[in-house]
């Protein structure tokens, strides 16, 4: 039976997965002082819908464990987390254009989840009465090998994207970033980086057409959205300027045979030097050739005390033997051995850079697994590098570890990234830069709140010991690792000036830009959460020289 408004028992249609009994209750208190209706809320639905949406309330058998499957942060699961008037999880395009209107109409807010890696919980929190709409049926994919494109739909994975490319033809492949259960629509509206971006940049630099709900639930391609719109969703951060329901994109090429390696390297064993030298070596490297390092603490294999341990972890897009060659021409200390080599397909290479497919000895198949495979609580930081950190700096950040023993990455940049504008998309942080650091503090026992405070303040104190090696004016940092340090508003009422705390480090001088267009296409702040985009009354209609009091 269809989801319309031709009779009272077409709402009844959707169960079980909307519970008949939720109509008995005719509002929902949120600890404040708003209460939303029910029967309001789906009526319209109904009536905006074609079909049946599934729709799940507090009251619903299934609705915790949908809502906690895609989080990964336990930090953002507990019984006084905000919870969701309505799991809205649309099985077509209608539904979503269903929950836009109604929502609106209604005056309650929306958040939207693809994949569930939101470092923040943006996408299923919120301080307001707020319905999530989780994108997580959307997933279809459909590949064309033949001219090298694809569609897919923002509810899709990684893994699930990867996957079928490979089923497809094996000589092509998408420069995004790790983890198979990472939702595409958050990762692409943030860029997305992965072990390809010195060759091919980000995955946002290969998107060339979109699907998106605006602010008055029309669908709009690329055509119909206009340059402005589709320049600011490919790199402008998730939920700000509507929901993108998929993303046509430009497959690249793949060697047959890619080779990895991950060489670690302790203190005793010259960590310290060999960092250093990474960080020298790095703008001479082929745009073929990736090393990122990751920086752990560990118990020395022969004195058992704390040391720091690097390991130089790499993609090369070719054989060993051309690899071997490089690296001894271009960073010989590292003392890459043909044994350190392994040779596997790209498909191959995206369980080797997922620590939990490595490590278990999965298949391919395992990309096609939607389970989230860590779950802990915790905490990430980014900051951008432009000049090499001395060796006085990287002891410096050795001691500091000792302390808390975080999960430190640097990601280089460099290559293929060096040659596209710091304007062509929202992702600002290209030419000049040298890498990127991620650092985060993370557990996964139950622990006090005081506890879990020593740990935030750490990393606090780790960011404030990075200030003079870290980007300036603005000290940047990387929007798919939002971080609400930076600052945050109250219900999405943010001015200008005051959404610059974030929106500058995110986005640099791009972030006028982004809010001409918001202002242009939601200038009633529609979609927002507390690092969105602002929309700033008046200038929609204008240029960008409109902004130019608010600068």
């Amino acid at each position: 039976m269809g989801f319309n408004s031709s009779s009272s028992s077409s709402i009844l249609a959707i169960v079980p997965v909307l519970l008949i009994s939720i109509l008995v209750f005719s509002s929902v208190a949120l600890g404040t002082s708003t209460t939303i209706h029910h029967g309001n809320l789906l009526q319209c639905l109904s009536i905006n819908s074609q079909t049946s949406i599934p729709v799940y309330t507090p009251n619903s058998q299934n609705y915790t464990d949908i809502l906690e499957s895609r989080i990964n942060n336990l930090r953002f699961i507990s019984p006084t987390s905000p919870k969701p008037f309505l799991l809205i999880t649309p099985l077509d395009e209608s539904h979503v254009q269903a929950a836009v209107i109604c929502s609106k109409k209604h005056g309650i807010q929306i958040r939207l989840r693809s994949g569930g890696h939101d470092y923040e919980g943006l996408s299923y929190l919120s301080d307001v009465p707020f319905v999530i709409v989780d994108l997580f049926n959307l997933r279809s994919i459909k590949i064309d090998a033949e001219n090298g494109i694809a569609w897919v739909q923002s509810g899709a994975t990684l893994g699930e994207l990867y996957y079928r490319i490979a089923e497809k033809n094996a000589t092509l492949g998408f420069p995004a970033g790790f983890g198979p259960t990472v939702g595409v629509g958050g990762h692409f509206s943030g860029g997305g980086w992965g072990p390809m971006l010195r060759k091919y940049g980000l995955a946002a630099d290969h998107v060339i057409d979109a699907r998106i709900v605006d602010a008055n639930g029309k669908i709009l391609d690329k055509e119909s959205m206009g340059e402005d719109l589709f320049w600011a969703i490919r790199g402008g951060g998730g939920g700000s300027f509507g929901v993108v329901l998929s993303w046509k994109i430009k497959l690249v090429s793949v060697p047959p045979t890619v080779t990895c390696f991950t060489v670690p390297r302790t203190l005793e064993q010259g960590a310290t030097e060999l960092v250093h030298r990474w960080q020298e070596v790095l703008p001479k490297l082929p745009h073929e050739l990736w090393i990122r390092i990751l920086i752990s603490v560990v118990n020395d294999t022969q004195t058992g005390e704390k040391t720091i341990q690097a390991s130089f972890n790499s993609m090369f897009l070719g054989g060993p033997e051309e690899l071997l060659i490089v690296m001894k021409e271009r960073f010989p200390e590292l003392g890459l051995e043909r044994e350190d080599c392994t040779e596997m397909s790209w498909i191959e290479s995206a369980l080797y850079f997922d620590r939990y497919a490595s490590m278990t000895g999965k298949s391919i198949d395992f990309l096609l697994d939607r389970t989230q495979q860590y779950r802990a609580s915790y905490k990430e930081k980014s900051d951008y590098v432009m000049e090499p950190i001395p060796v006085s700096g990287l002891k410096g950040m050795w001691n500091i570890s000792f302390e808390e023993e975080p999960s430190l990455i640097f990601t280089p940049y460099g290559g293929r990234m060096n040659e596209i504008s710091d304007s062509e998309i929202p992702f600002p942080h290209r030419n000049g830069t040298l890498f990127m650091i991620m650092y985060a503090v993370a557990w996964t026992e139950k622990i006090s709140d005081q506890a879990a405070e020593n740990h935030l303040d750490w990393l606090h104190k780790f960011h404030r010991y990075l200030t003079p090696y870290a980007s300036k004016s603005p000290r940047a940092a990387y929007v798919n690792y939002r971080d609400l340090d930076w600052g945050q508003s109250k219900n999405g009422k943010t001015t200008y000036e005051e959404g610059k705390a974030w929106g500058r480090p995110y986005f640099k001088n791009n972030y006028e830009r982004l809010v001409q267009v918001k202002s242009k296409f939601d200038p009633e702040n529609f979609f927002r959460h507390e690092q969105s985009i602002p929309s700033v009354p008046s200038v929609h209609e204008g240029s960008l020289s409109s902004l130019d009091f608010l600068l």
